[in-house]
């Protein structure tokens, strides 16, 4: 693991100078503020400049064709970061609009990329459903062959940014009599047809999701992504890329895990409530912060999916000792994502996203350390 300082040349430099004063003048604390009462992760005025000034279309391509340089992309996502940018659902719509090149109709993905490299048009994922939990593929949203096109009926649960979204990156059921994995179909759904509803529905951070029912749904063939009963393999890139089990690249300035930013949240909150105590005699206070910060240095240094672990199971302990160091005031809502209180109630819904700690658990123990299939009964 490389920590040399990284030498900006002056071109980079000038890029890392425009791209603050470009986050500086978008992210406002009206924009942090309306996303602390909303909590959409997103404003569109925010994300249609970040698309105007030709940001999301250099994230989006590769180096190799004309987009961000490793050094430039690792610059653009921390002044993001530093910012509190509500614009998580991008990494959504970069991920969709991918597989929609890679498995989708030419025609289809001609008219979806152009939106979405301007702002227009965000993607959102349609994967668990109310009774589902975190095994996405016991899928009974049904999609039935109707002429040129399919008729969907069913409901799912955590459709983040469903109401900011065009497309719903839909996972169906396209023959209940098959085995697992191998009845699944996925749809690029237009979220405007008649027999979509979208209710909104609050975590315990704050944050809106959205559940969605799909009632007698209509789309043509062409929205369809991947092979009929395909779907499992058009998924499994979407999963891996959430998971955080994709391999890194050579030149090491990305994220170490999946959970970064939230880690970089955390290290904020530490700041503040050391700032707090930085006057406090008590060698208990000084022992449990300095405990909670060698935690925190320790999960942030932790790589890929162990660290997706490492990071969640760290700010749900932490988050608790930090409150407990800033004292009552900790209880009280702060006007800020900087605080403990907001930290403690981030870190239960962090422990699930995209599958819960227990599923990442065994995850590690199956793939990463081959110890095979776990027990669930006997």
């Amino acid at each position: 693991m490389d920590f040399s300082h990284v030498a900006l040349s002056p071109e980079d430099q000038e890029f890392l100078d425009e791209t603050r004063a470009f986050v500086d003048k978008h992210v406002t604390d009206e924009v942090r503020a309306r996303d602390r009462e909303f909590g959409e992760n997103f404003d569109e005025q925010v994300h249609l400049a970040l698309g105007e000034a030709g940001y999301l279309k250099s994230d989006y391509q590769p180096d190799s064709e004309g987009g961000f340089s490793p050094v430039r992309r690792r610059i653009f996502h921390l002044e993001i970061g530093r910012a509190h940018t509500p614009w998580y659902h991008w990494g959504t719509t970069a991920v969709v609009a991918r597989l929609v090149q890679q498995f989708g109709a030419s025609e289809l993905a001609e008219a979806v990329l152009p939106g979405v490299l301007s702002g227009e048009i965000r993607l959102c994922l349609g994967y668990t459903e109310p009774e589902g939990g975190s095994d996405v593929a016991t899928c009974k949203t049904r999609a039935v062959r109707d002429g040129d096109g399919w008729v969907i009926n069913g409901s799912k649960m955590f459709t983040s940014n469903a109401h900011n979204a065009r497309y719903v990156f839909l996972l169906t059921n396209t023959d209940p009599q098959a085995p697992k994995h191998k009845n699944l179909t996925m749809f690029l759904v237009p979220l405007d047809s008649p027999g979509v509803e979208i209710q909104g529905i609050r975590t315990l951070d704050g944050d809106r999701t959205n559940i969605v029912y799909y009632s007698d749904v209509r789309v043509d063939d062409l929205y369809r992504i991947g092979e009929v009963n395909g779907g499992w393999a058009v998924m499994r890139s979407a999963l891996d890329a959430e998971h955080g089990i994709t391999d890194p690249e050579d030149h090491g300035l990305q994220d170490i895990s999946v959970m970064s930013e939230h880690g970089r949240l955390m290290s904020e909150v530490v700041d503040t409530i050391a700032a707090l105590v930085a006057q406090c005699d008590d060698n208990a206070v000084k022992y449990r912060l300095g405990r909670s910060i060698a935690r925190m240095e320790a999960a942030l240094s932790t790589p890929g999916i162990y660290g997706r672990v490492a990071l969640a199971q760290t700010m749900r302990e932490v988050s608790v000792e930090l409150m407990d160091l800033q004292g009552a005031a900790s209880a009280v809502p702060a006007d800020t994502k900087s605080s403990p209180e907001f930290l403690f109630r981030h870190a239960l819904p962090t422990g699930i996203y995209g599958g819960t700690m227990e599923v990442f658990r065994n995850m590690i123990a199956q793939h990463e350390l081959k110890l095979g299939r776990p027990r669930l009964g006997r």
